[in-house]
């Protein structure tokens, strides 16, 4: 699958460049972000250190959020890195620059950041 080896090599990259990474992986039409296609990353505590498609949620924590169906979806990213190594969950989030919740599968994995447990993950939408 695309987003599991997209996530891969972008760990890959975290773990060599640290948060210097963010920046390639910000640039629109990259590999690392491309049409609904996009990363992020937060750290154990659920807080948002980068989020290519949704910048203002950086340094916001996550962690309790819900999703349009009050599925506690950041909670199960969060369990499924902590617990598994990595992990697919599903789940509803709007499209970059849309509102209106679609149907999301997102994979994710652990992985450190400048000496901080995280994750990163990318995920495609259904429609």
């Amino acid at each position: 699958m695309q987003v599991v080896a997209l996530v891969n090599k972008a760990a890959g990259l975290v773990k060599t460049e640290g948060r210097a990474s963010f920046n390639e992986f910000r640039k629109p039409g990259s590999e690392w972000f491309n049409g609904n296609t996009y990363l992020f990353v937060y750290d154990m505590k659920g807080n948002v250190l980068f989020n290519a498609a949704f910048p203002k949620r950086e340094g916001m924590n996550i962690a309790g959020d819900k999703d349009a169906n009050g599925k506690l979806f950041q909670d199960e990213i969060l369990k499924t890195a902590e617990t598994k190594g990595s992990g697919w969950i599903s789940y509803v989030f709007p499209k970059p620059g849309q509102t209106q919740p679609s149907q999301k599968w997102t994979y994710v994995r652990r992985i450190t950041v400048d000496g901080v447990p995280g994750l990163i993950g990318a995920g495609f939408y259904l429609e």
